[in-house]
């Protein structure tokens, strides 16, 4: 018996396929926005925050 190119050497079949890997811009994309939910976490615990505060000094 033959196998097909689809099946493994082994000749046992496999009904499960893997998803393409993601293009590298959504890996670039999620680690940026990864980082500005992180620092943005970090400012607001520390109290140093982003905000109307953030600027004159009163």
């Amino acid at each position: 018996m033959t196998t097909s190119p689809s099946e493994p050497a082994d000749g046992t079949t496999s009904s499960r396929r893997t998803a393409p890997p993601a293009p590298r811009w959504v890996k670039v994309a999620g680690i940026a926005a990864l980082t500005l939910i992180i620092a943005s976490l970090i400012l607001h615990l520390t109290g140093t925050g982003l905000g109307p505060g953030m600027h004159g000094g009163h």
